[in-house]
């Protein structure tokens, strides 16, 4: 897990979508087979590995969210401020 979440770093790094997109399956794959192990039967090191498993994936995380408000920033701008105005809701009377 930790090795496919640095070739994440990797590809977030290099906006590589085909690369993300490939790490995105293997984690699922991975975190399908962890799950059928759980954690009572984890020993100490297995723990610390998923530890640092989590924190990475944490990292990652907070990269793809300001890339991605980096992406709605430029498309904004390029959009002009005008908004759509949001539709609302209004129950039809009887």
């Amino acid at each position: 897990m930790i090795a496919v979440l640095e070739r994440e770093r990797q590809a977030l790094a290099a906006l590589d979508a085909d690369g993300l997109i490939g790490a995105a399956r293997d984690k699922e794959a991975l975190c399908d087979e962890l799950a059928a192990i759980g954690p009572q039967m984890l020993d100490g090191e297995t723990r610390t590995l998923a530890e640092t498993a989590r924190q990475l994936n944490e990292v990652n995380r907070r990269v793809r969210n300001l890339l991605a408000a980096n992406v709605a920033a430029r498309i904004e701008a390029l959009a002009g401020s005008r908004r759509m105005p949001r539709a609302t809701y209004t129950p039809a009377r009887a």
